[in-house]
């Protein structure tokens, strides 16, 4: 159970979600959905070390 949603309401909304966009749309979306996860992990892990002043192992490797 995810913050108060059960099985039931995630059904619910897989199967409107479904009506909605059809199965054939559903591997598109959720492709775009984890690259839009990805890219914005991403960017907040890299203001965060750029506001720590920590660097990435890549950037220590690249000044070698």
């Amino acid at each position: 159970m995810i913050g108060g949603i059960g099985m039931p309401e995630l059904i619910v909304i897989l199967v409107i979600v479904l009506i909605i966009f059809g199965a054939g749309r559903l591997p598109e979306l959720g492709a775009g959905l984890g690259k839009g996860i990805k890219n914005f992990r991403k960017a907040t892990s890299e203001l965060e070390s750029a506001a720590t002043g920590e660097k990435k192992p890549e950037e220590l490797e690249e000044k070698k």
